[in-house]
């Protein structure tokens, strides 16, 4: 099977090492992932200019996400391997808008990627 992210459509923006689409499986609304444009499965696998790329793009998408959807906070997230989650093996990096009343209680965060570990 092809892999999805090396031939992207709805670029929302981009750089010269990365871009940002919204994820077609939304956690919340304005989900977004960032993708390096080169195929590279793991985050450790990038560049030092790869993750300067991702933050820069970081940066510009959580300002279009305030003004969008004024969310209340945000995850930024990336599964590394299969058992830490990663279905897609082209490395992306999460960018979940939060919102007030989104669960009930989100303590613990990026915790409860084990629910049993994120209430302490």
């Amino acid at each position: 099977m092809p892999c999805p992210f090396c031939h992207p459509e709805n670029i929302i923006t981009s750089n010269a090492l990365a871009y940002a689409i919204y994820d077609k499986y939304p956690v919340n609304s304005g989900h977004i992932l960032i993708i390096p444009k080169r195929h590279v499965s793991d985050y450790f696998e990038t560049t030092i200019e790869e993750r300067t790329a991702f933050n820069e793009l970081l940066e510009e998408c959580k300002e279009l996400l305030d003004y969008q959807f004024k969310p209340n906070g945000y995850n930024i997230g990336i599964n590394c391997g299969e058992v830490a989650g990663q279905t897609i093996f082209h490395v992306h990096v999460h960018l979940i808008p939060r919102f007030k009343g989104d669960m009930d209680e989100p303590r613990g965060g990026v915790r409860g990627v084990i629910p049993e570990k994120q209430k302490y």
